[in-house]
């Protein structure tokens, strides 16, 4: 099946970053993905990408690092009735596991022979922000935002080919938090290496006059969106604005030299993060965390998975 599925996305370059076999190769280092596929008369209705990781004898099914969405795409418009064929017949084919959890892409606005299944669902949000017509863009960013882009302008941006200098910007910012970044240096350049070999990304630093990085943030694409990927703040700096400045910076970036006509900012569900991606004017745009564990012994153990950190 995973043949097939890359011999899909070959043909299907449009389809998000996180659903193409190259990204699932390079991120899945600590599991292996598979994909299920529904095809009728030689054309492809659905598709279903999942990540297997094995521990503690358990086979369970969870979201890979540096992937924010995986599960279920459809094709071709199918009616509500036909979306309930095609969801049922991937999920027949998604393999007997301890437990799966997955964040589905928003595009998937049906779980609902899911729920006939048992599984629950979970409503987060990912902001969207149409970057078509930069003037609309500007016009629709609120007074904080450009209160922050007036402070930055003592800033410059460079577009360093800097993914070590990057990591380090953007493990101050889980430093100052004391939360321990969820990924290695080595997972996060196995990752890039991926993206650079595909020309599918770019780093950005905000630098002062002596050449202290201030702010960076790691922008990748696909066909039709950019993704306010990753970033980060040298904790004592953050004050002069130089994160709004890399924003913006992404923005005219995506615009200009791409193309791209929206920019997915990722998230968050975080109170101060969500109230930036809302002050450039971004959508709030919902989708599905779906979840269901299929053992008992699985879900005793997730019980006192955070005090021992069983599964991640």
């Amino acid at each position: 099946m995973k043949n097939r599925y890359r011999q899909f996305c070959q043909t299907h370059p449009e389809l998000p970053i996180y659903f193409q076999d190259w990204y699932l190769d390079a991120v899945c280092q600590e599991g292996e993905w598979g994909v299920a596929m529904v095809e009728e008369s030689g054309e492809v209705k659905g598709i279903w990408t999942y990540f297997l990781k094995r521990k503690m004898g358990f086979t369970y099914i969870t979201m890979p690092v540096f992937v924010k969405f995986m599960g279920p795409l459809l094709f071709g418009n199918p009616g509500l009735s036909e979306q309930h064929q095609i969801l049922e017949k991937l999920l027949d084919q998604i393999p007997q596991v301890a437990s799966l959890k997955q964040d589905f892409h928003y595009r998937n606005t049906n779980w609902l022979p899911l729920y006939w299944r048992g599984f629950r669902q979970t409503t987060r949000y990912t902001y969207l922000l149409d970057i078509s017509n930069l003037e609309q863009v500007q016009t629709g960013v609120n007074r904080n935002i450009r209160r922050n882009l007036q402070k930055a302008l003592s800033l410059q941006v460079e577009q360093w080919d800097d993914p070590e200098r990057f990591y380090r910007t953007n493990k101050m910012s889980f430093d100052r938090q004391n939360i321990s970044i969820p990924y290695t240096l080595s997972q996060f350049l196995s990752h890039d290496a991926a993206l650079a070999a595909q020309k599918r990304r770019t780093f950005f630093f905000a630098v002062d006059q002596r050449g202290v990085v201030h702010s960076a943030s790691y922008v990748v694409w696909d066909d039709r969106v950019g993704y306010y990927h990753l970033a980060g703040d040298d904790p004592a700096l953050r004050h002069h604005g130089g994160g709004i400045l890399l924003i913006w910076t992404a923005i005219q970036f995506l615009h200009h030299d791409l193309g791209i006509k929206t920019l997915d900012f990722e998230g968050s569900m975080l109170k101060n993060v969500e109230a930036i991606r809302r002050q450039f004017g971004a959508s709030q745009t919902p989708y599905f965390s779906i979840e269901k564990n299929f053992s008992k012994a699985f879900n005793a153990l997730e019980k006192i998975r955070n005090l021992f950190g069983l599964f991640v």
